[in-house]
Protein backbone atom coordinates (compact mmCIF):
# COMPACT_ATOMS: atom_id res chain seq x y z
CA UNK A 1 0.00 0.00 0.00
CA UNK A 2 1.35 3.36 -0.91
CA UNK A 3 0.83 6.40 0.95
CA UNK A 4 -1.51 8.10 3.78
CA UNK A 5 -1.91 11.67 3.05
CA UNK A 6 0.55 13.04 5.03
CA UNK A 7 3.10 12.97 2.09
CA UNK A 8 5.51 10.95 3.25
CA UNK A 9 8.39 9.47 1.06
CA UNK A 10 7.19 6.16 0.01
CA UNK A 11 7.94 2.83 2.89
CA UNK A 12 10.62 1.59 0.09
CA UNK A 13 12.97 4.89 0.94
CA UNK A 14 14.76 2.85 4.33
CA UNK A 15 12.06 1.83 6.30
CA UNK A 16 13.39 1.20 9.87
CA UNK A 17 12.30 -2.76 9.94
CA UNK A 18 11.51 -3.83 6.90
CA UNK A 19 9.51 -7.12 7.29
CA UNK A 20 6.53 -5.43 6.92
CA UNK A 21 5.39 -1.43 6.31
CA UNK A 22 1.90 -0.34 6.51
CA UNK A 23 0.28 3.16 6.07
CA UNK A 24 -3.93 3.81 5.90
CA UNK A 25 -5.01 6.06 2.89
CA UNK A 26 -7.31 8.59 4.60
CA UNK A 27 -10.82 7.76 3.52
CA UNK A 28 -10.39 4.41 2.62
CA UNK A 29 -12.96 1.57 3.29
CA UNK A 30 -12.28 -1.00 5.92
CA UNK A 31 -11.48 -4.39 5.67
CA UNK A 32 -13.45 -4.94 9.07
CA UNK A 33 -16.70 -6.88 8.01
CA UNK A 34 -19.68 -5.79 9.92
CA UNK A 35 -21.08 -7.88 12.67
CA UNK A 36 -23.54 -9.99 10.59
CA UNK A 37 -26.96 -10.47 9.29
CA UNK A 38 -28.70 -11.12 13.00
CA UNK A 39 -29.81 -7.58 14.67
CA UNK A 40 -27.41 -7.23 17.79
CA UNK A 41 -27.81 -4.88 20.54
CA UNK A 42 -25.39 -2.80 21.99
CA UNK A 43 -25.59 -1.03 25.41
CA UNK A 44 -23.39 2.16 25.87
CA UNK A 45 -22.74 2.95 29.62
CA UNK A 46 -22.47 6.83 29.29
CA UNK A 47 -23.50 6.83 25.94
CA UNK A 48 -24.74 10.10 26.54
CA UNK A 49 -21.17 11.67 26.77
CA UNK A 50 -18.98 13.00 24.37
CA UNK A 51 -16.92 9.35 24.65
CA UNK A 52 -19.90 7.26 23.88
CA UNK A 53 -21.87 9.45 21.75
CA UNK A 54 -19.03 9.40 19.65
CA UNK A 55 -18.73 6.05 19.74
CA UNK A 56 -22.68 5.31 18.73
CA UNK A 57 -22.31 7.13 15.81
CA UNK A 58 -19.19 5.90 14.23
CA UNK A 59 -21.02 2.23 15.11
CA UNK A 60 -24.21 3.56 13.46
CA UNK A 61 -21.66 4.72 10.54
CA UNK A 62 -20.13 1.54 10.07
CA UNK A 63 -22.61 -0.85 11.29
CA UNK A 64 -26.08 -0.02 10.72
CA UNK A 65 -27.65 -3.48 11.35
CA UNK A 66 -26.85 -2.65 15.38
CA UNK A 67 -29.66 -2.03 17.65
CA UNK A 68 -27.54 0.72 19.82
CA UNK A 69 -28.76 1.72 23.22
CA UNK A 70 -27.21 4.79 24.79
CA UNK A 71 -27.45 4.18 28.70
CA UNK A 72 -27.11 6.91 31.39
CA UNK A 73 -29.00 9.09 33.83
CA UNK A 74 -30.05 12.53 31.18
CA UNK A 75 -33.32 11.00 29.63
CA UNK A 76 -33.46 14.35 27.75
CA UNK A 77 -30.05 14.64 26.74
CA UNK A 78 -30.23 10.46 25.36
CA UNK A 79 -33.28 10.74 23.86
CA UNK A 80 -32.33 13.86 21.92
CA UNK A 81 -29.03 12.57 20.86
CA UNK A 82 -30.47 9.11 19.96
CA UNK A 83 -32.92 10.39 17.96
CA UNK A 84 -30.38 12.66 16.07
CA UNK A 85 -28.03 8.97 15.19
CA UNK A 86 -31.60 7.77 14.34
CA UNK A 87 -31.52 3.67 13.01
CA UNK A 88 -33.12 2.27 16.05
CA UNK A 89 -30.81 4.10 18.65
CA UNK A 90 -32.79 4.42 21.79
CA UNK A 91 -32.01 5.42 25.63
CA UNK A 92 -32.20 3.13 28.52
CA UNK A 93 -32.01 4.86 31.94
CA UNK A 94 -29.26 2.99 34.41
CA UNK A 95 -27.25 4.18 37.83
CA UNK A 96 -23.86 2.92 36.73
CA UNK A 97 -23.20 2.63 40.84
CA UNK A 98 -25.60 0.09 41.01
CA UNK A 99 -25.28 -3.27 40.01
CA UNK A 100 -28.66 -4.57 39.69
CA UNK A 101 -29.34 -1.14 37.74
CA UNK A 102 -26.73 -1.95 34.93
CA UNK A 103 -26.90 -5.75 34.99
CA UNK A 104 -31.00 -4.85 33.59
CA UNK A 105 -29.75 -2.29 31.44
CA UNK A 106 -26.73 -5.11 29.51
CA UNK A 107 -29.15 -7.87 30.34
CA UNK A 108 -29.53 -9.89 26.48
CA UNK A 109 -26.94 -7.62 24.67
CA UNK A 110 -24.10 -9.06 22.78
CA UNK A 111 -21.42 -6.63 24.06
CA UNK A 112 -21.12 -3.10 26.58
CA UNK A 113 -19.28 -0.32 26.36
CA UNK A 114 -18.40 1.51 29.44
CA UNK A 115 -17.08 4.95 28.68
CA UNK A 116 -18.64 6.85 31.69
CA UNK A 117 -15.50 8.02 33.11
CA UNK A 118 -13.55 9.53 35.17
CA UNK A 119 -12.03 6.06 35.93
CA UNK A 120 -9.78 7.65 38.81
CA UNK A 121 -10.57 6.59 41.73
CA UNK A 122 -13.28 3.87 41.52
CA UNK A 123 -13.01 1.03 44.01
CA UNK A 124 -15.13 -1.44 42.15
CA UNK A 125 -15.48 -2.19 38.38
CA UNK A 126 -19.68 -2.15 38.18
CA UNK A 127 -20.03 -2.52 34.87
CA UNK A 128 -17.81 -4.94 34.21
CA UNK A 129 -19.01 -7.48 37.09
CA UNK A 130 -22.45 -7.17 35.61
CA UNK A 131 -21.18 -8.11 32.12
CA UNK A 132 -19.56 -11.12 33.77
CA UNK A 133 -23.09 -11.94 35.75
CA UNK A 134 -25.09 -11.55 32.47
CA UNK A 135 -22.23 -13.01 30.52
CA UNK A 136 -22.46 -9.97 28.26
CA UNK A 137 -18.98 -8.96 26.17
CA UNK A 138 -17.00 -5.98 27.45
CA UNK A 139 -15.17 -3.13 26.40
CA UNK A 140 -14.03 -0.04 28.73
CA UNK A 141 -12.00 3.22 27.64
CA UNK A 142 -10.30 2.89 31.17
CA UNK A 143 -7.23 5.32 31.36
CA UNK A 144 -6.41 4.44 34.89
CA UNK A 145 -3.78 2.10 36.28
CA UNK A 146 -5.51 1.57 39.06
CA UNK A 147 -8.90 0.94 37.96
CA UNK A 148 -7.41 -1.11 35.38
CA UNK A 149 -5.70 -3.62 37.38
CA UNK A 150 -8.92 -3.98 39.45
CA UNK A 151 -10.61 -5.03 36.64
CA UNK A 152 -7.70 -7.52 35.16
CA UNK A 153 -8.30 -9.16 38.85
CA UNK A 154 -11.40 -10.33 37.01
CA UNK A 155 -9.82 -12.46 34.82
CA UNK A 156 -10.80 -16.02 36.00
CA UNK A 157 -14.01 -15.11 36.81
CA UNK A 158 -14.80 -13.55 33.22
CA UNK A 159 -13.10 -17.15 31.87
CA UNK A 160 -15.28 -19.08 34.21
CA UNK A 161 -18.27 -17.56 32.69
CA UNK A 162 -16.84 -17.62 29.35
CA UNK A 163 -17.06 -13.21 28.64
CA UNK A 164 -14.30 -12.09 26.37
CA UNK A 165 -13.75 -8.33 27.77
CA UNK A 166 -10.78 -5.84 26.55
CA UNK A 167 -9.95 -3.06 29.19
CA UNK A 168 -8.07 0.08 28.76
CA UNK A 169 -9.04 0.89 24.84
CA UNK A 170 -10.40 3.65 22.73
CA UNK A 171 -7.74 5.91 21.59
CA UNK A 172 -4.90 5.98 23.97
CA UNK A 173 -4.60 3.85 25.26
CA UNK A 174 -6.20 1.45 23.01
CA UNK A 175 -5.63 2.03 19.50
CA UNK A 176 -1.86 3.54 21.15
CA UNK A 177 -0.96 -0.44 22.74
CA UNK A 178 -2.07 -1.84 19.37
CA UNK A 179 0.67 0.04 17.40
CA UNK A 180 2.97 -0.06 19.85
CA UNK A 181 2.71 -4.18 19.75
CA UNK A 182 2.64 -4.02 15.34
CA UNK A 183 5.97 -2.24 15.58
CA UNK A 184 7.78 -5.09 18.66
CA UNK A 185 6.01 -7.83 16.62
CA UNK A 186 7.50 -6.63 13.42
CA UNK A 187 10.83 -6.08 14.87
CA UNK A 188 11.00 -9.35 16.61
CA UNK A 189 10.14 -10.80 13.02
CA UNK A 190 12.52 -8.72 10.81
CA UNK A 191 15.75 -9.50 13.05
CA UNK A 192 16.40 -12.80 15.33
CA UNK A 193 19.46 -10.90 16.98
CA UNK A 194 17.54 -7.57 17.11
CA UNK A 195 15.61 -7.15 20.41
CA UNK A 196 13.26 -4.61 21.35
CA UNK A 197 15.09 -2.11 23.76
CA UNK A 198 12.87 1.34 24.17
CA UNK A 199 9.07 2.09 23.55
CA UNK A 200 8.09 5.69 23.74
CA UNK A 201 4.70 7.17 23.51
CA UNK A 202 4.00 10.17 23.07
CA UNK A 203 0.62 12.40 23.24
CA UNK A 204 -0.68 15.81 21.73
CA UNK A 205 -3.85 17.26 21.97
CA UNK A 206 -4.87 20.84 20.87
CA UNK A 207 -6.53 22.33 24.16
CA UNK A 208 -8.84 19.61 25.50
CA UNK A 209 -9.91 18.31 22.43
CA UNK A 210 -13.18 20.31 22.81
CA UNK A 211 -14.62 16.79 24.81
CA UNK A 212 -15.29 18.77 28.04
CA UNK A 213 -15.24 18.57 32.00
CA UNK A 214 -15.02 14.55 32.44
CA UNK A 215 -11.75 14.68 30.31
CA UNK A 216 -10.55 17.59 32.56
CA UNK A 217 -11.21 15.89 35.72
CA UNK A 218 -9.09 12.92 34.44
CA UNK A 219 -6.37 14.85 33.71
CA UNK A 220 -6.11 16.85 37.23
CA UNK A 221 -6.70 13.45 38.61
CA UNK A 222 -3.60 12.39 36.91
CA UNK A 223 -1.51 15.14 37.93
CA UNK A 224 -1.94 14.15 41.38
CA UNK A 225 -0.35 10.38 40.93
CA UNK A 226 3.22 9.55 40.52
CA UNK A 227 4.55 8.81 37.55
CA UNK A 228 5.64 4.58 36.80
CA UNK A 229 8.64 4.25 33.91
CA UNK A 230 10.49 1.79 33.19
CA UNK A 231 14.34 1.81 32.51
CA UNK A 232 16.16 -1.31 31.66
CA UNK A 233 13.65 -3.10 33.02
CA UNK A 234 13.10 -1.71 36.39
CA UNK A 235 10.62 1.00 37.60
CA UNK A 236 11.33 4.00 38.25
CA UNK A 237 8.94 7.20 39.84
CA UNK A 238 9.28 10.10 38.77
CA UNK A 239 6.94 13.47 39.25
CA UNK A 240 4.41 14.35 37.61
CA UNK A 241 4.69 16.48 34.40
CA UNK A 242 8.39 16.86 34.79
CA UNK A 243 10.66 15.09 32.04
CA UNK A 244 10.14 17.76 29.35
CA UNK A 245 10.72 16.12 25.62
CA UNK A 246 10.47 17.86 22.14
CA UNK A 247 8.80 15.50 20.15
CA UNK A 248 7.50 15.99 16.26
CA UNK A 249 4.78 14.45 15.57
CA UNK A 250 4.60 15.84 11.91
CA UNK A 251 4.12 18.82 9.73
CA UNK A 252 0.18 18.56 10.99
CA UNK A 253 1.38 19.52 14.62
CA UNK A 254 4.88 20.05 14.71
CA UNK A 255 7.35 19.71 17.30
CA UNK A 256 5.51 19.95 20.59
CA UNK A 257 6.50 19.94 24.29
CA UNK A 258 5.49 16.65 26.41
CA UNK A 259 5.78 15.96 29.32
CA UNK A 260 5.81 12.40 32.03
CA UNK A 261 2.48 11.23 33.03
CA UNK A 262 0.99 8.01 34.57
CA UNK A 263 -0.67 6.12 32.27
CA UNK A 264 -1.84 2.19 32.00
CA UNK A 265 -0.01 1.57 28.90
CA UNK A 266 3.40 1.68 30.30
CA UNK A 267 2.87 -0.67 32.59
CA UNK A 268 0.89 -2.87 30.27
CA UNK A 269 3.17 -3.22 27.54
CA UNK A 270 6.34 -3.67 30.09
CA UNK A 271 4.31 -6.57 31.34
CA UNK A 272 3.02 -8.06 27.87
CA UNK A 273 4.99 -6.90 25.38
CA UNK A 274 8.84 -7.45 27.09
CA UNK A 275 9.91 -4.19 26.35
CA UNK A 276 12.56 -2.98 29.16
CA UNK A 277 12.72 1.07 29.30
CA UNK A 278 9.34 2.66 28.69
CA UNK A 279 7.63 6.10 29.33
CA UNK A 280 4.99 8.12 28.30
CA UNK A 281 4.66 11.73 28.07
CA UNK A 282 1.18 14.11 27.05
CA UNK A 283 1.54 17.58 25.97
CA UNK A 284 -0.89 20.33 24.99
CA UNK A 285 -1.50 23.83 23.51
CA UNK A 286 -1.56 26.55 24.22
CA UNK A 287 1.58 26.01 26.06
CA UNK A 288 0.42 27.96 28.96
CA UNK A 289 -2.10 24.97 29.74
CA UNK A 290 1.53 23.34 30.09
CA UNK A 291 2.61 25.44 32.42
CA UNK A 292 -0.28 25.40 34.34
CA UNK A 293 -0.55 21.76 34.47
CA UNK A 294 3.29 21.61 35.59
CA UNK A 295 2.28 23.80 38.58
CA UNK A 296 -0.47 21.95 39.70
CA UNK A 297 0.85 18.39 39.64
CA UNK A 298 1.70 17.05 42.69
CA UNK A 299 -0.48 19.14 44.87
CA UNK A 300 -2.69 17.96 47.91
CA UNK A 301 -5.61 20.04 47.08
CA UNK A 302 -5.82 16.63 43.74
CA UNK A 303 -6.28 13.75 46.32
CA UNK A 304 -10.06 15.47 47.03
CA UNK A 305 -11.97 14.58 44.44
CA UNK A 306 -14.70 17.10 45.15
CA UNK A 307 -12.34 20.03 44.54
CA UNK A 308 -10.58 18.09 41.34
CA UNK A 309 -14.32 18.48 39.95
CA UNK A 310 -14.64 22.56 41.03
CA UNK A 311 -11.79 22.96 39.34
CA UNK A 312 -12.77 20.87 35.98
CA UNK A 313 -16.11 22.72 35.82
CA UNK A 314 -14.79 26.15 37.08
CA UNK A 315 -11.94 25.73 34.17
CA UNK A 316 -14.58 24.29 31.85
CA UNK A 317 -15.51 27.63 30.51
CA UNK A 318 -12.23 28.89 29.53
CA UNK A 319 -11.19 25.67 27.96
CA UNK A 320 -14.04 26.14 25.45
CA UNK A 321 -12.80 29.13 24.33
CA UNK A 322 -9.82 28.36 24.35
CA UNK A 323 -10.70 25.51 22.37
CA UNK A 324 -12.41 27.79 19.58
CA UNK A 325 -9.02 29.20 18.92
CA UNK A 326 -6.91 25.96 19.03
CA UNK A 327 -8.91 23.92 17.75
CA UNK A 328 -9.58 19.89 18.44
CA UNK A 329 -6.51 18.37 16.92
CA UNK A 330 -4.60 15.20 18.42
CA UNK A 331 -1.44 13.09 17.64
CA UNK A 332 0.78 10.77 19.11
CA UNK A 333 3.90 8.97 18.36
CA UNK A 334 5.11 5.27 19.53
CA UNK A 335 8.61 5.15 19.01
CA UNK A 336 9.96 1.31 19.19
CA UNK A 337 14.21 1.63 19.30
CA UNK A 338 16.30 -2.09 19.09
CA UNK A 339 19.47 -3.33 19.97
CA UNK A 340 20.91 -2.97 17.00
CA UNK A 341 19.98 0.56 16.48
CA UNK A 342 16.98 0.12 14.34
CA UNK A 343 14.39 2.60 15.50
CA UNK A 344 10.41 1.87 13.72
CA UNK A 345 7.89 4.69 14.64
CA UNK A 346 3.95 5.11 14.31
CA UNK A 347 2.15 8.43 13.95
CA UNK A 348 -1.27 8.77 14.51
CA UNK A 349 -2.93 12.55 13.49
CA UNK A 350 -6.43 13.42 13.17
CA UNK A 351 -8.39 17.16 13.45
CA UNK A 352 -10.76 16.10 16.10
CA UNK A 353 -10.44 13.98 19.42
CA UNK A 354 -14.02 13.89 19.96
CA UNK A 355 -14.03 12.51 16.62
CA UNK A 356 -11.66 10.02 16.48
CA UNK A 357 -11.72 8.74 20.15
CA UNK A 358 -15.18 7.38 19.23
CA UNK A 359 -14.18 5.79 15.89
CA UNK A 360 -11.11 3.98 17.94
CA UNK A 361 -13.28 2.91 20.51
CA UNK A 362 -16.03 1.62 17.44
CA UNK A 363 -12.76 -0.19 16.10
CA UNK A 364 -12.61 -2.70 19.31
CA UNK A 365 -16.07 -3.51 19.29
CA UNK A 366 -15.68 -5.49 16.07
CA UNK A 367 -13.37 -8.46 17.01
CA UNK A 368 -15.49 -8.87 20.08
CA UNK A 369 -18.51 -9.07 18.13
CA UNK A 370 -16.75 -11.33 15.98
CA UNK A 371 -15.74 -14.09 18.68
CA UNK A 372 -11.97 -13.22 18.23
CA UNK A 373 -11.43 -12.21 21.92
CA UNK A 374 -10.69 -14.92 24.30
CA UNK A 375 -12.89 -15.27 27.44
CA UNK A 376 -10.72 -13.47 30.10
CA UNK A 377 -10.16 -9.45 31.27
CA UNK A 378 -7.48 -8.79 28.56
CA UNK A 379 -5.21 -5.06 27.51
CA UNK A 380 -5.40 -4.10 23.97
CA UNK A 381 -2.07 -5.49 23.00
CA UNK A 382 -2.70 -9.22 24.53
CA UNK A 383 -2.61 -11.54 21.71
CA UNK A 384 -5.95 -13.13 23.40
CA UNK A 385 -7.32 -9.67 23.42
CA UNK A 386 -6.70 -8.76 19.25
CA UNK A 387 -4.93 -11.40 17.30
CA UNK A 388 -2.42 -9.99 15.92
CA UNK A 389 -3.66 -11.28 12.41
CA UNK A 390 -6.57 -8.49 12.95
CA UNK A 391 -4.75 -5.75 13.96
CA UNK A 392 -3.64 -3.88 11.24
CA UNK A 393 -7.91 -4.62 10.04
CA UNK A 394 -8.78 -2.91 13.75
CA UNK A 395 -6.08 0.36 13.17
CA UNK A 396 -7.52 0.80 9.45
CA UNK A 397 -11.12 1.46 11.12
CA UNK A 398 -9.75 3.36 14.04
CA UNK A 399 -7.28 5.61 11.49
CA UNK A 400 -10.65 6.58 9.31
CA UNK A 401 -10.89 10.31 8.86
CA UNK A 402 -6.81 11.01 9.98
CA UNK A 403 -4.56 13.58 8.50
CA UNK A 404 -2.09 11.33 8.64
CA UNK A 405 -1.43 7.68 9.95
CA UNK A 406 1.77 5.47 9.17
CA UNK A 407 2.94 2.62 10.62
CA UNK A 408 6.81 0.71 11.17
CA UNK A 409 8.96 3.54 8.98
CA UNK A 410 11.82 5.80 10.10
CA UNK A 411 11.93 8.52 12.53
CA UNK A 412 13.05 11.19 9.47
CA UNK A 413 9.87 10.10 7.22
CA UNK A 414 7.02 11.15 9.86
CA UNK A 415 8.86 14.47 11.32
CA UNK A 416 8.01 17.98 9.69
CA UNK A 417 11.63 19.18 9.30
CA UNK A 418 13.80 15.97 8.81
CA UNK A 419 17.82 16.16 9.17
CA UNK A 420 19.42 15.34 5.99
CA UNK A 421 23.10 14.92 5.85
CA UNK A 422 23.66 14.50 2.00
CA UNK A 423 23.02 12.13 -0.74
CA UNK A 424 19.64 11.72 0.12
CA UNK A 425 20.71 10.32 3.72
CA UNK A 426 18.76 11.26 6.54
CA UNK A 427 20.21 11.35 10.41
CA UNK A 428 17.66 9.64 12.58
Amino acid sequence: MILSSSGLPPPWQQPAISCRHFSIVCGASSSLAGPGPEKKEVVLIGGTGRVGSSTARALARVWPDLQLVLAGRNRERGEGIASEIGAGTKFRAVDIEDLNSVAQAIEGAKLVIHSAGPFQRKNRCTVLEAAIETKVPYIDVCDDLTHAQLAKSLHNKAVEAGVPAIITTGLYPGVSNIMAAELVRLARESSAGSRPRELRFSYFTAGSGGVGPTILATSFLLLSEQVLTYSKGKVVKLDPFSGERIVDFGKAVGKRSVFLINLPEVVTAFENLKVPTITARFGTAPFFWNWIMGAIAGRDFLKDDSKVQSLAKISAFAVRIIDRLVGAKVSMRVDLSCTDGKRAVGLYTHRNLSVCVGSATAAFAAPVLQGKTRPGVWFPEQDEAIPFQYREQLLQQASKGTSSFVMNTSPWMVEGDPKEIGFGIYLE
